[in-house]
């Protein structure tokens, strides 16, 4: 049986549930919006992460007899509550940015249009994939960016909780990395899955080059032998005499990278070996990778900085009540005006503005009841589930390879400042009309 993803949330949203059946408010058809209130660290952009997973959780978000068992035996709510929540199945309609959409501070880009007693349950499992992935991709595009059109890898799966370690290595490949170390991802999610040796495996054998001849016989000469584990220089001579100048790489894990790389691919190539590829793994970051931009790197390797966000490991995202129908059918835009936390009430339709060269100007949120008049731009709602049914275009491996590719489009039409790594304001405005 699938496990039930129901108990992933906080009690308060038992509770308010509980409340809402005892008045009757439980059943208004209400509106609830994910949103930003500012990009993390003074980051240019963030990225949609999650949302296909978020849909497959929610399709599991069901109560079974032991989660309202437990739910009595700790007298969470009522009676009447366990006996609607035996029942429940999120029946509404969830539209928002595609996975991989580039967003902005204010940009609604997850909407739950649901009977308040449905939609305010999701409220943390909501939040809990989309403010992870969401960090996971955000901090991955800008390492993809660094660099360039040099592949990244994603290692870093011993740095993260492990089912964590999954989601980040799915976030970090639609923001672009190449391939993982995680073999997980690779089977649920089509991502494809790289990795050689450790410095474990040089140190079991008697001599570095017995390492690498074991390693050669069972991988063949294009396999990435790791050179560092002793000397680097003697590690080289070693690993081109062993598998020869045809031998596919060579990995670095520590040093001073920026001048350590250059020594080894001139050492390469005296030797020959100038088409062997080589790789860099040192606890790298978007500011790491950068700096290399003018060494003779060919792949990177990230593990630590991508699986924790590169010091933004939450997106910092909210789930708001924002419209509710009240005893007259009417809708009621809703909105907090708390101090440094106030929101804008009322259903959204955001649209990205253009100039005439393509390039995105603007992200222009419309607030209101009905549709609006047809604007200038991308729209930037898609349905993603309706009926409590979810779209299956998102799902799966396949929605993992369409939210891979949205991505890369999205961020081809930002412009050029987006891309500066140094702290400052978002690349484009959120203009609410």
């Amino acid at each position: 049986m699938t496990a039930s993803t129901a108990l992933l949330t906080d009690r308060y949203e038992l509770t308010m549930l509980d409340a809402a059946l005892a008045d009757g408010t439980y059943a208004r058809e209400s509106v609830f919006e994910v949103f930003a209130r500012r990009l993390p660290l003074g980051r240019r952009y963030g990225v949609v992460g999650g949302t296909g997973r978020l849909l497959e959780l929610i399709g599991r978000f069901r109560f079974g007899d032991a989660e309202l068992e437990w739910l009595r035996s700790e007298r969470v709510v009522s009676d009447a509550a366990l006996d609607w929540l035996a029942d429940y199945r999120f029946t509404g309609t969830i539209t928002g940015y595609r996975e991989g959409e580039v967003y902005f501070p204010g940009s609604p880009l997850l909407t739950v249009e649901a009977p308040f007693a449905e939609g305010v349950i999701l409220e943390t499992l909501v939040l809990s994939v989309l403010n992870y992935d969401s960090a996971i991709a955000t901090a991955a595009t800008r390492m993809v960016q660094a660099a360039g059109s040099r592949p990244i890898a994603e290692m870093g799966s011993r740095r993260a909780n492990e089912q964590a370690a999954v989601a980040a290595t799915r976030a970090a490949y639609i923001a672009g990395f190449s391939a993982s170390s995680n073999l997980e991802a690779g089977r649920v999610w089509g991502i494809p899955t790289m990795g050689t040796a450790a410095h474990a495996f040089t140190l079991l054998h008697d001599s570095e080059e017995s390492a690498f001849r074991s390693q050669i016989a069972a991988m063949g000469v294009g396999t990435t032998l790791l050179i560092d584990t002793y000397d680097v220089e003697q590690a080289i001579e070693t690993a081109v005499r062993v598998a020869g100048p045809e031998l596919g790489g060579v990995r670095l894990d520590s040093g001073d990278l920026p001048k350590l790389v250059g020594k080894v691919r001139a050492h390469l190539d005296r030797l020959g070996a100038t088409g062997t590829r080589i790789t860099v793994t040192n606890d790298l970051d978007e500011y790491a990778i950068a700096a290399l931009s003018s060494s003779p790197v060919d792949a990177y390797g990230v593990g630590t900085s991508v699986v924790t966000g590169s010091g933004a490991p939450a997106a910092g995202m909210v789930y708001k009540l924002v419209a509710h129908k009240d005893d007259a059918g009417a809708w009621v835009p809703v909105a907090k005006k708390s101090d440094g936390k106030a929101s804008v009430g009322g259903r959204k339709v955001p649209i990205r503005h253009f100039d005439a060269n393509g390039e995105a100007t603007a992200e222009v949120v419309h607030v209101l009841t009905q549709r609006p008049p047809r604007d200038v731009g991308r729209e930037l709602l898609v349905t993603l589930m309706a009926g409590g049914e979810p779209d299956a275009s998102f799902l799966g491996a396949g929605g993992v390879a369409a939210a891979r590719e949205h991505h890369r489009r999205a961020v081809d039409e930002l412009p050029e400042e987006a891309f500066r790594l140094g702290a400052g304001d978002p690349a484009l405005e959120t203009r609410f009309v």
